[in-house]
């Protein structure tokens, strides 16, 4: 099953364009669940680091192509990556003290706006420019430690804000796949280090060592087709036809026991 979720994620993020964890955290934490592998609370985490670790993997073709492309800024780079790394960091600590169902409850949220977004193809104004090293940090922080606790390289965080501030679009794009790398590894770190002892063969830390290799291999395998296929259909269908998936997860998460 993680092979084949691998195979699913990594075709989606070379279609669409978006990272892995939206599909990879819902479907593990699903999985882990339903076969009674891990208890509900400790099933999301792992769920979440398990997605990380993968995304350093899977994202790293991407962020290499745009960085040849010479569409990143590395001015933008420099000034939000020390605090994306930290709020990424922090995400490790926090979200195992958060109260049981709240990171589940956290995570339906964030994959409900990004269905809203994907249906609606909804774009912020871009008329302003991104602020200095005060309100850099503060947005940098706050986007590494959504990214962390929602198990993804930040792209659906960091994109839109970009663009908010004016910076272009494929320049966003570019840059948010720059940055999501060290983001996903130091946000994967941060779930390894920071988890208490266990006994169980497969869990580094928080990280479920067999899924991640699976869906890695599954990932890399179909990530180039996925980006061959997105060439010949149109995108506006496919992103809403994916919103309206997202948007089932959603509901799925946060209704949990109310649905089967």
């Amino acid at each position: 099953m993680c092979l084949v979720l691998g195979l699913f994620s990594g075709f989606l993020g070379g279609l669409l364009g978006i990272g892995g964890g939206v599909v990879i955290v819902p479907v593990l934490y699903f999985l882990f669940t339903l076969t009674n592998q891990y208890p509900p609370e400790l099933a999301m985490l792992v769920a979440i680091a398990t997605s990380l670790s993968c995304i350093v993997f899977t994202s790293a073709s991407a962020a290499i192509t745009q960085i040849k492309a010479q569409r990143v800024k590395w001015d933008i780079v420099y000034k939000l990556l020390p605090f994306l790394l930290f709020g990424s960091f922090s995400a490790g600590y926090i979200a195992p003290n958060l109260p049981p169902g709240i990171l589940r409850w956290l995570f339906g949220i964030f994959i409900g706006l990004v269905a809203i977004i994907m249906l609606t193809n909804w774009k912020p104004q871009a008329n302003r420019t991104l602020p200095g090293h005060v309100g850099c940090s503060v947005i940098g922080a706050v986007a590494g430690l959504i990214a962390g606790l929602a198990g993804i390289a930040g792209g659906n965080v960091i994109v839109p804000t970009l663009i908010f501030f004016n910076t272009p679009a494929h320049n966003a794009t570019a840059t948010a796949s720059t940055l999501g790398v060290p983001i996903a590894g130091v946000g994967a770190i941060s779930y390894f280090v920071l988890a208490p002892a266990n006994d169980s063969v497969n869990l580094f830390g928080y990280i479920d060592g067999l899924a991640f290799i699976f869906i890695v291999i599954g990932a890399v395998a179909t990530a180039p087709l996925g980006v061959k296929f997105a060439q010949k259909v149109p995108a506006d269908g496919l992103k809403r036809t994916f919103g309206a998936m997202l948007g089932l997860v959603a509901l799925r998460m946060l209704l949990g026991p109310f649905l089967f």
